[in-house]
């Protein structure tokens, strides 16, 4: 979804930061991928989250409601692709809609 209004962020629960980097680097990842407790963190994310297992796939949506919650990341995925389809439609609607009254 380039050049969509859509971010993928990663969180990694792997205490070897250099293993995890070489991944990043072999897998050609492209996204923002956070430790899930770095050093001084007085918690992990997994925590903050409610994370009981990996992967943990959530949807937010642009009011920042969580739409989606779950292991499935196909299902993920469509509701990311719905969320992101409806924004564009959106946007493309208000750009057409005629300016108000007296301007």
């Amino acid at each position: 979804m380039n050049d969509k209004p859509f971010a993928l962020i990663g969180v990694n629960s792997d205490r070897d930061l250099a293993k995890i980097r070489q991944i990043v680097i072999d897998k050609e990842l492209n996204w923002r991928s956070f430790q899930n407790q770095p050093e001084g963190a007085t918690e992990s994310i997994a925590a903050a989250w409610a994370v009981r297992g990996w992967p943990t796939l959530v949807v937010i949506d642009a009011d920042f409601k969580i739409r989606h919650r779950s292991h499935d990341g196909d299902k993920a995925a469509a509701i990311a692709r719905e969320l992101v389809a409806k924004l564009v439609a959106e946007k493309a609607a208000r750009k057409h809609e005629a300016p108000p009254a007296g301007r």
